[in-house]
């Protein structure tokens, strides 16, 4: 199979407007979304992101740089946008932004970002290979870089 020698563009696994509605179960005391609940909303959807670029099963390894900065409020429509940002041998990251969208005037309030890395797995639950990514424009060559940075930063840490 080529992709397995010449790796997949980013844009062939990312999204760009995976959307939610903030429902008031989903709210906590102060009447604003719950962190864990956008949280694991956006572990959804960088999964959904690993699981087309690897082509297989993959599992969250872990959660850096997570950054609440601004709440949602019930009936807020949630915009999330991920990407693979680098492949290692058997992890990759997943970069994600979440938005809180204006459905009046579609204006968009970033709210919240995290970067996720995935491990892909065979079918014995083991760690298998994952095609390379491919960044194309500067900003996918830029956080392909960073993303080198933060997994140093997190191979000295010992984690």
């Amino acid at each position: 199979m080529s992709d397995q020698l010449t790796g997949k563009p980013v844009s062939a696994s990312a999204l760009h407007d995976q959307t939610a509605i903030v429902f008031p179960n989903d709210l906590n005391a102060y009447g604003t979304l719950f962190g864990g609940r956008v949280l694991e909303m956006a572990d959804k959807v960088a999964a959904v992101v690993a699981h087309r670029h690897a082509g297989r099963e993959c599992v969250t390894l872990a959660i850096d740089s997570v950054r609440f900065l601004a709440p949602a409020r019930r009936g807020d429509i949630l915009v999330f946008q991920a990407a693979v940002n680098r492949v290692w041998r058997t992890s990759m990251e997943v970069g994600l932004k979440a938005f809180v969208e204006d459905f009046k005037t579609l204006q968009r309030r970033h709210i919240f970002t995290a970067y996720f890395t995935f491990v892909s797995l065979d079918e014995n639950l083991r760690p298998v290979g994952i095609v390379p990514v491919i960044p194309q424009t500067d900003d996918e060559k830029r956080r392909y870089a960073e993303a080198e940075r933060r997994r140093q930063r997190r191979l000295e840490a010992g984690r």
